[in-house]
């Protein structure tokens, strides 16, 4: 099917464990997808050219001269070439005037910036950036006013306002879940145990976790933490769904805190619109504990990587919807 239709850009959300390449059409939609575990930290011999060479040679060879964007870690320190980020606030103008070219030997790799908040407590994002400008796209209702809630590794609660990013926190959800899992005494349980936990179990011990965690109150999760071992010593808690409930307490205690720092609950008057960007596993368990936290309102944008790819290069005037039949790339 793609050797029938007309192509405007090849779009990469290249992090830190894998490589994903998107060939879109001239109106931004997919053509074809294509993945790797070429992530920056798990290149294959011949390093960031190889990758991408393997991964995208042939859409180029078809079509020469077709343009490439990549949002992601390949833009970092440790990525293909550091980009710096931009200042928040940032819209896609802001970050569309940030990219950088990168010499990939088989043409130009425009790569996007990340986002700098700075001030005394600094933060950052680097590929976050891009899947929010998607969601903005395919949801536009988003950009007046809105939470977006892009959970992972290291989870983003953004700030939305007028179009632009004006504010976010990074929360090491995920991180802190495979910290304790993988290297500490709270996950030895799950490790050890003969079967995993049946979907029922692992559902109440997850629900039970964000219940904790939502009744911690100010004082948090650090001093409920152990109570994933203490509740499995005293049988209170199966060997296979410990794992399930530390996800609950890990995640609630990150609602917990975003809920109450991004001043949600703003008394009267409507709440913000929150949505979640990413995976629809992930998304669906971040949705199912909103509603424990009283938010069953919750939208899910799901992966908008590419779509922020397309606003992305549409700003910058590396594609646009009208692509003149003389550049009209077909692969």
């Amino acid at each position: 099917m793609a050797e029938q239709c007309s192509s405007g850009l090849i779009a990469l959300d290249w992090g830190t464990s894998s490589l994903r390449a998107h060939l879109l059409d001239r109106r931004g939609g997919i053509l074809d997808t294509r993945s790797r575990p070429w992530g920056i930290q798990h290149l294959p011999e011949g390093g960031f050219s190889a990758a991408y060479q393997g991964l995208v040679g042939d859409w180029l060879a078809r079509a020469p001269g077709l343009p490439a964007i990549a949002a992601g870690m390949v833009g970092s320190r440790n990525g293909w070439q550091e980009v710096p980020y931009v200042d928040c606030p940032a819209d896609a103008a802001t970050i569309a005037a940030g990219l950088a070219i990168c010499d990939t030997g088989v043409g130009p790799l425009h790569l996007v910036p990340g986002v700098l908040q700075a001030g005394d407590l600094p933060d950052v994002m680097r590929g976050e950036e891009t899947q929010i400008l998607g969601a903005l796209a395919v949801d536009p209702a988003l950009a007046a006013d809105s939470r977006l809630v892009l959970p992972g590794t290291h989870s983003k609660w953004v700030t939305i306002r007028a179009g632009r990013i004006v504010g976010f926190s990074s929360f090491l959800t995920g991180e802190l879940f495979a910290v304790l899992r993988d290297h500490s005494i709270l996950g030895r349980p799950a490790h050890e145990a003969p079967s995993p936990a049946q979907l029922a179990d692992a559902t109440q011990a997850f629900h039970r976790g964000l219940e904790v965690a939502r009744k911690s109150g100010a004082a948090g999760i650090a001093g409920r933490l152990f109570t994933t071992r203490s509740l499995f010593l005293t049988g209170g808690l199966a060997p296979q769904a410990t794992l399930d409930y530390l996800s609950g307490l890990l995640i609630g205690e990150e609602l917990r805190s975003g809920l109450a720092t991004a001043g949600v609950d703003r008394g009267p008057g409507p709440p913000d619109r929150i949505a979640i960007i990413g995976a629809a596993a992930l998304c669906s368990r971040y949705r199912d504990a909103f509603a424990v936290f009283g938010r069953s309102d919750v939208q899910s944008c799901g992966d908008t990587a590419a779509a922020g790819l397309w606003q992305v290069a549409t700003v910058a005037g590396l594609v646009s919807n009208t692509t003149p039949s003389g550049s009209d790339h077909r692969v």
